[in-house]
């Protein structure tokens, strides 16, 4: 299975958002290519909130492009073989952390944003950080830091609290 197919059932499977869902379907349909970056319509992205339930605090990113609070995430590439592989890929190499695991079941939520390289329709998953893990920055990152679930609002823009409500109503 290819990942645009993987994509597809995916998004077909997703229970919310039908109206944003129908559109990254839609999306698909009507562009091939919908799944990578050089589709200049926009593209279907994959990221993961890292999250530590046991101390509630979420891990997010100074983006070093945006200059905003993030979610660990990006474009799909072409060894990846599923959009939670995607996004754990995403996850792992931006966190720095190894053996992170993604919460069981779909995505979290959808998110449609513009960047500055296009469209991205984000597939939001939620991965748990493992007892002792020790974030790293990468290279696409200004920063690292855990904030408290209540902290979020203070320091991100309102997908990003979406996304942490709607993982905290997954746990």
């Amino acid at each position: 299975m290819t990942l645009y197919d993987d994509a597809v059932l995916v998004l077909k499977a997703y229970e919310g958002q039908e109206g944003l869902c129908q559109t990254y379907l839609d999306h698909l349909a009507a562009h091939p290519d919908g799944m990578w970056k050089s589709c200049a319509a926009g593209h279907i992205t994959a990221s993961a909130l890292v999250i530590d339930p046991e101390r509630g605090r979420v891990l997010l990113t100074l983006h070093k492009k945006l200059r905003m609070w993030l979610q660990m995430g990006g474009h799909c590439e072409p060894e990846d073989t599923s959009l939670r592989a995607a996004a754990l890929r995403e996850a792992t190499e931006e966190s720095g952390i190894a053996g992170l695991t993604l919460l069981p079941g779909g995505p979290v939520r959808l998110d449609r944003h513009h960047t500055p390289c296009a469209w991205h329709l984000d597939v939001q998953y939620a991965a748990v950080a493992p007892d002792g893990a020790v974030e790293a920055i990468s290279d696409e990152s200004l920063d690292l830091r855990w904030f408290a679930y209540d902290e979020v609002a203070d320091v991100a823009d309102e997908s990003v609290g979406r996304l942490v409500e709607a993982t905290r109503a997954r746990l």
